[in-house]
């Protein structure tokens, strides 16, 4: 049995599967988040959307380039080894992807709480009285 097949179907399945159940659970858990970020459903729902395919895109992509690295396995020792040591890539991949999105919109979150409310009739294209 070829080894270098069994590392490629083992680290295809497992990144596929790991990419897809933390990305669906992003996008499920993640939804309450953003729409105290947009205070906006409908912009809420759509910025989760297109998060969810840059998730997909960047991390499939990851996933596909990584499978060219390393060597031929020439045991199942270092086959394991060298899947696993894919699979944690794909891992830093998806958690660095996690923790980069939440700090951009906590930084939106926390920049639209410290900026005054507007009055109700603000315009700026209309200068303000007296001036």
């Amino acid at each position: 049995m070829d080894l270098q097949l069994v590392d490629y179907a083992i680290y295809i399945l497992a990144s596929a599967f790991l990419t897809i159940w933390v990305g669906d659970t992003l996008h499920r858990n993640g939804r309450p988040f953003l729409v105290s970020v947009f205070k906006e459903d409908g912009l809420a729902d759509s910025v989760n959307r297109l998060l969810v395919v840059g998730f997909y895109l960047v991390n499939f992509g990851a996933a596909a380039i990584l499978i060219n690295t390393g060597s031929p396995p020439d045991s199942w020792a270092a086959m394991l080894k060298q899947t696993v040591t894919r699979i944690g890539v794909v891992l830093l991949v998806l958690g660095f992807m996690h923790f980069s999105n939440v700090f951009i919109l906590r930084s939106i979150r926390r920049r639209d709480k410290s900026a005054p409310p507007l009055p109700p009739n603000y315009n700026p294209y209309v200068p303000a009285p007296g001036a």
